[in-house]
């Protein structure tokens, strides 16, 4: 009986999280919808009552919760003013609004008219808007919850109560409206599905093409390395012997012993980023299990020192600002690979706007440890900034970056969470774009001074 009982509770918090999951799945493709649809509901429902009480009056309308509707849409139309700590309440926000904007407030002016045609045209309406906002299972769930609480509403606030049997035909084109929206609605996600098979097919074929010549080029390098003394030792003693030999000076031979080094070194590296991209393309956690204590600021180094900027004057254009390191617990290669992705997306950034610098900047608190990482160059509009993170989720130049796979800041993301921290994103077009990464305290280890500090600190970073 336990057994069954926990079975059953596990299933229900999977099928609970797959729920909001696919809640959280479409706020990239709402995202850029908020400022519209907030206009249209603070516009639309005084509008509205205005066309229904005085150009072609209605049997009921109510003034006040038509009010009530354009207020609380008012906060997504000014969207870009909200500030960041309460960003993440977004989500829920605008399924909140949308609520009560369609299927509450539609079924109960249904109602409260008798079902005129007016109204069953509008009910219909507004279950077709609804398909293009939410995906079909959000869908669903709204129609079903809003519905009953709109038939709720109404059995409350109505004397005498009317019999529903009289609306029959028209909840029956209404339930159609919703399934066939949920129907088509599935293909979206359908789509996504298929993005991601490809793209995962792709990288297990690149990672089995690129990994035999890497083991190849290894296994090369480390059969030199080893028999390379002795080879070196054959030499010197023909030398000695008065045999004929081109000369090696002990200066190359330890820079052929080096170069073989680096060599396996360089293998090992692109087998991992081999796992990352693996990892990347099935949206995996990072394996904890390879996780140790590591500093931010070498991190910093290895990615300035690797990423391969066009010009001089790119590299010229980063400034880091703060001389002191934390340490967190995590990934150095992981970590080196989400600065390269930032870095890409801020020189991408300055390279459109035709200005700006990007700036690093480390800052360890009593509870946290934090990354800024900040470009001035084009920024990104406000109703972009809700669905970065999103796997496939990008933007058109117009908006402020190329247009790419969409999975570079999903994977930032799934890294950043995985090390326990948590990245956000804050940012003005036409002013700056700011990157925040924050970790977890080590208080188990003191901060460290910073290897190569390039320019002093200086105000202004966090804009």
């Amino acid at each position: 009986m336990k057994n069954s009982v926990h079975q059953l509770t596990r299933t229900m918090l999977q099928k609970a999280e797959t729920f909001l999951r696919s809640i959280e799945s479409t706020i990239p493709y709402s995202g850029p919808k908020f400022v519209a649809v907030g206009a249209l509901g603070v516009v639309g429902f005084p509008l509205y009552y205005f066309v229904w009480h005085s150009l072609f009056p209605q049997p009921y309308e109510n003034l006040a919760l038509r009010l009530f509707g354009s207020l609380l849409f008012l906060p997504l139309l000014l969207v870009q003013f909200w500030p960041q700590r309460l960003r993440r309440l977004l989500p829920v926000y605008w399924y909140a609004a949308l609520w009560f904007a369609l299927p509450f407030f539609f079924t109960f002016m249904f109602l409260k008219n008798g079902g005129s045609h007016v109204w069953s045209m509008s009910v219909l309406a507004a279950g077709f808007f609804l398909t293009l906002l939410v995906n079909w299972r959000c869908l669903v769930a709204m129609c079903v919850v809003g519905v009953l609480a709109g038939w709720a509403a109404y059995y409350v606030t109505t004397e005498p109560i009317v019999s529903p049997a009289l609306y029959g035909a028209d909840l029956a084109v209404f339930l159609f409206a919703i399934v066939g929206g949920s129907i088509v609605n599935m293909s979206a996600e359908r789509v996504v599905h298929e993005r991601l098979g490809a793209m995962l097919t792709a990288a297990n074929n690149i990672a089995h093409e690129l990994r035999t010549p890497l083991l190849s080029i290894k296994c090369t390098a480390m059969g030199l390395r080893k028999y390379l003394p002795a080879l070196f030792e054959s030499y010197q003693k023909a030398r000695e012997h008065g045999i004929a030999t081109a000369e090696i000076r002990p200066a190359h031979y330890d820079a052929l012993v080096d170069s073989l080094t680096r060599i396996e070194q360089e293998t090992d590296h692109s087998n991992t980023m081999i796992d990352i991209l693996l990892i990347n393309s099935r949206q995996l956690t990072p394996p904890v299990d390879e996780f140790a204590s590591t500093s931010m600021a070498r991190c910093i180094e290895l990615m300035l020192q690797r990423y391969p900027f066009a010009s001089p004057r790119d590299r010229e254009r980063v400034v880091w600002l703060d001389s002191g390191d934390f340490r967190f617990t995590g990934s150095e290669l992981l970590m080196v690979h989400v600065l390269f992705n930032l870095m890409k997306n801020a020189q991408r950034s300055v390279a459109k706007a035709r200005k700006g610098e990007i700036y690093i900047q480390l800052v360890r608190e009593t509870d946290q440890n934090t990354v800024f990482f900040k470009d001035t160059g084009l920024g990104i509009p406000a109703h972009v900034l809700p669905g970065i993170f999103q796997r496939f989720y990008s933007w058109s130049q117009d908006t402020g970056s190329e247009r790419g796979t969409g999975v570079g800041l999903a994977f930032c993301k799934l890294v950043v969470e995985g090390f326990g921290g948590r990245i956000i994103c804050r940012s003005v077009h036409g002013a700056f774009t700011e990157f925040v990464m924050t970790f977890p305290q080590e208080h188990a280890h003191e901060s460290l001074p910073h290897p190569s500090v390039l320019l002093p600190n200086h105000s202004g970073v966090r804009g």
